[in-house]
């Protein structure tokens, strides 16, 4: 009998496929051949699951986009029951270290992700993509921003706090990933700690 191949896990498959010619050669290499010979399969099986390369490449930043959120997703729940400022705090600073590179994953992730936004700049067809990501965050930040306001009072206002603390969450990823000996994930979570701690300042 035929071997049954499960189209999802195949696509999975392929994207992490990607994300490894990506991580190790850059955006540009990730070429229908080089990443069927990553996945150790034919070209023909490749556009069995995909139109082509535009095709899997707005798949893989999907991919990349929906992996990431999934994770923040799951830190809402803890975050909505905390009871104190105390664990409303930590409960923001793991949500937001999600989109750090503090440890392997979230690294490989960030090289992934820069790489993609860097082609969109150029290929129309990623752009939507990159806007969708870069509006999500700012949304995720500004509820952040203005749940500190309603308990404590802000540095500026909401909308120049929201920059502000995204401008910190890009340079930190930026840096993380190109400069990883000097950006350590203990002063990126140092960083971002203190830059919560400007945002907690009690009301008078």
């Amino acid at each position: 009998m035929p071997k049954v191949v499960d189209p999802e896990a195949r696509r999975d498959e392929v994207v992490d496929a990607v994300f490894r010619v990506v991580r190790r050669a850059g955006f540009e290499q990730a070429s229908l051949r080089n990443v069927a010979e990553e996945a150790g399969l034919a070209i023909g099986s490749i556009r069995h699951y995909f139109a082509g390369h535009t095709d899997l490449m707005v798949f893989a930043m999907r991919a990349s986009i929906d992996r990431v959120g999934a994770r923040i997703l799951e830190r809402v729940g803890p975050l909505l029951a905390a009871t104190d400022h105390g664990e409303r705090a930590e409960g923001v600073e793991a949500m937001l270290a999600e989109l750090l590179p503090l440890d392997e994953r979230r690294r490989e992730e960030a090289t992934v992700w820069l790489a993609f936004t860097t082609a969109a700049r150029t290929r129309p067809e990623l752009q939507p993509l990159a806007r969708e990501a870069y509006d999500g965050m700012r949304r995720l930040v500004r509820r952040i921003v203005e749940g500190v306001a309603r308990h404590r009072r802000l540095p500026g206002e909401p909308a120049v706090e929201t920059e502000r603390l995204c401008a910190l969450i890009d340079g930190l990823t930026v840096e993380g990933v190109l400069h990883p000996e000097r950006m350590t994930p203990e002063l990126m979570a140092a960083v971002l700690r203190r830059h919560l701690e400007t945002l907690a300042e009690p009301r008078l």
